[in-house]
């Protein structure tokens, strides 16, 4: 890779612990390659998947130095060969920028394949922008792998969460009813503000009973579930016949789920993982058309918890690592 000038960029040489490993320096701005454009990042996104990659939980280190975060916004101010100048100066969003390579957003420059920077509306801000890759590409799967769901109803469990919001924003969007769960009964109104229909608080009503009666007894045709290994029986309970449970967290490596192939058989329950990585490209492709039509007419709205400046990129870390903050967790560059 060919480099001009210094930029600043978090990273890290070891796994850790944020404040043990992460590092804040200047180091060679990248050029892009063919097929590829810089972005002059303006906010950086912070997902669990970060945290995981720092923590050695998906494995050891792939790379000798890894700048973190898939996610961001910014401008396009650089193309490589064989993209159209024209996207110089276009405002954008990318997602997946350090998959694959030891490289992502928490830098002043960041370079990704020209697709994975997409064309961000003029009416909606880098905080936004920023928030959108991981947690509505997951979302957009879980709900949408199937077909349309206009009409449809839809459980998300974990709804406050940054997958949980993005999914009841895209669902609401695309026309389904949306009931959703959440532990807190201060994230009630939240939830509530984003447009899911139904709104189940776990510590003092329960969640099937609250579905059959809100159904009519016929249940959700689809679940989009943080915690399957908790949730698997209620969840199985609450899906009408031919349901999905699209589930796309784990809370530990080898965790595993007893399944009653039976039951699932004779009602024609399917089981889908999401790992928004490995994604097919005609998913994603799909899935960034319907993210920009939703930003475009406004229904896309996710709650910003708190921006982190640069220098303080340990911290951030640790408010998606601890959940001491709610809402998306964001580094201004």
């Amino acid at each position: 890779m060919s480099f001009e000038g210094k930029m600043k960029a978090a990273f890290y040489e070891k796994q850790g612990s944020a404040a043990e490993v992460l590092k804040v320096q200047e180091i060679p701005i990248p050029l892009p390659g063919p097929g590829q454009v810089r972005v002059k990042i303006a906010v950086s996104g912070v997902n669990p998947s970060d945290i995981k990659t720092r923590t050695g939980f998906t494995g050891s280190m792939p790379f000798s130095r890894i700048i973190p975060h898939q996610d961001g916004a910014g401008v396009i101010d650089l193309v490589g060969e064989g993209v159209e100048e024209s996207r110089i100066n276009q405002r954008v969003w990318i997602y997946e920028a350090q998959y694959g390579k030891s490289d992502g957003s928490a830098a002043e420059y960041a370079i990704v394949e020209a697709h994975r920077a997409v064309l961000l509306p003029s009416d909606v801000n880098f905080e936004v922008g920023a928030s959108l890759g991981v947690p509505a590409l997951t979302a957009h799967y879980c709900l949408f792998a199937d077909g349309d769901i206009k009409g449809k109803k839809i459980l998300v469990q974990g709804g406050a969460g940054a997958v949980g919001e993005a999914a009841i924003l895209l669902a609401k969007w695309a026309g389904a009813w949306v009931a959703t769960t959440v532990r807190d009964i201060k994230d009630k109104q939240g939830v509530l503000s984003k447009g899911a229909d139904l709104v189940i608080h776990l510590g003092s009503e329960n969640v099937e009973d609250e579905i059959r009666m809100a159904t009519q007894g016929t249940g959700v045709s689809k679940i989009v579930e943080v915690d399957l290994a908790a949730n698997y029986d209620v969840d199985v309970r609450c899906l009408d016949n031919t349901g999905t449970i699209s589930t796309y967290s784990v809370s530990s490596p080898e965790q595993t789920v007893p399944v009653g192939v039976l039951e699932l058989i004779k009602r024609n329950v399917a089981l889908r993982f999401a790992y928004v990585y490995t994604i097919p490209e005609e998913f994603k492709r799909k899935a960034v058309g319907d993210i920009t039509n939703c930003l475009a007419t406004g229904d896309y709205r996710p709650t910003i918890g708190k921006i982190f400046p640069l220098a303080q990129i340990d911290q951030a870390h640790e408010a998606v690592e601890m959940r001491k903050v709610k809402g998306k967790i964001l580094v201004s560059l």
